[in-house]
């Protein structure tokens, strides 16, 4: 039982309380515009090639075996129809051009990896996140990983945009000590305009959990002129639950550009940015209906 990983994240500090390992699982079933992960949408291996680090060494050419890359006119091209993504280029390019998203590990393989750190979880209330792309896509693995965490006493996170299968969350709720949950609309034609997928399944699965007495940490993105009206229906929505403990306010940035551009993907980042008075408007907005709102 393995999972395709495009990131471990070693002490994070924004992905559950204190110092965490944050797992990033590939795949993803949404296709939110404003995604900054969009090495994590495929499930499968991706080899990133950034262009503007390239010195057009060739070394990636001498020990590539399927002719993906080739120096034309002294310039770097490099052909994902013939890569198989072997990461064999990643270890000889000495300018980093060249990065390989996803690696298959087993829960076991992981599991030493994810507790070096943890006198750092320890000593600051941390733990380990499993995030993604969608980590529940792969809920068999989840749980495994989840299980020999708590097994050795620690903190664990699963951070979940909610549109998945039930059955994959009774699979990870006896091993999860919080769900870090996407909130992105309650309109479900916004969420479809936003993501591409109604949020129907996501509200259901919500409502599951806190039936269920999980502690849940919501995230709320909030991109102008996509989501940014949906912040009383939200917090309407939330105020009904029992176990939201937090509410997370995430101002939409646009860094991840350059991702899309070496990956070849098109680039669908809002052009919009919030302000600082949208985004404290929206933290007053949500406090309103009794909810605990922090940074």
């Amino acid at each position: 039982m393995k999972a395709n990983i495009f990131e471990i994240k070693h002490f994070a500090v924004h992905d559950g309380d204190g110092i965490r390992t944050t797992l990033f699982i590939k795949g993803c079933p949404l296709k939110c515009a404003w995604c900054h992960n969009p090495e994590g949408l495929s499930v499968k291996s991706e080899l990133a090639f950034l262009s503007h680090k390239c010195i057009n060494c060739g070394e990636c050419v001498n020990v590539c075996n399927f002719n993906a890359h080739s120096i034309l006119d002294g310039k770097h091209v490099y052909s994902r129809k013939t890569c198989m993504t072997c990461g064999d280029c990643v270890d000889v390019c000495p300018e980093d051009a060249l990065k390989l998203y996803g690696i298959t590990y087993s829960a076991d393989e992981l599991l030493p990896l994810l507790l070096k750190d943890k006198d750092f979880y320890k000593n600051s209330n941390g733990g380990v996140t499993i995030s993604g792309g969608e980590c529940l896509t792969q809920p068999d693995f989840c749980e495994k990983l989840l299980k020999s965490l708590k097994e050795n006493d620690i903190h664990t996170a699963v951070d979940t945009c909610g549109f998945v299968n039930k059955n994959a969350l009774d699979k990870v709720i006896p091993y999860t000590d919080v769900f870090l949950y996407d909130v992105k609309a309650i309109d479900n034609d916004v969420h479809i305009k936003c993501t591409g997928q109604s949020n129907k399944i996501i509200l259901e699965n919500l409502l599951y959990l806190d039936s269920k007495n999980c502690k849940i940490e919501i995230r709320y993105p909030y991109v102008p002129n996509y989501n940014d009206t949906e912040v009383d229906k939200i917090g309407e929505f939330l105020s009904k639950l029992k176990n939201v403990t937090k509410v997370k306010v995430l101002p939409y940035h646009n860094l991840a550009g350059s991702k899309y551009t070496s990956l070849d993907l098109k680039n669908t980042l809002p052009f919009v940015l919030p302000n600082d008075e949208q985004i404290l408007h929206a933290k007053k907005v949500l406090s309103s209906y009794g909810l605990n709102v922090v940074d």
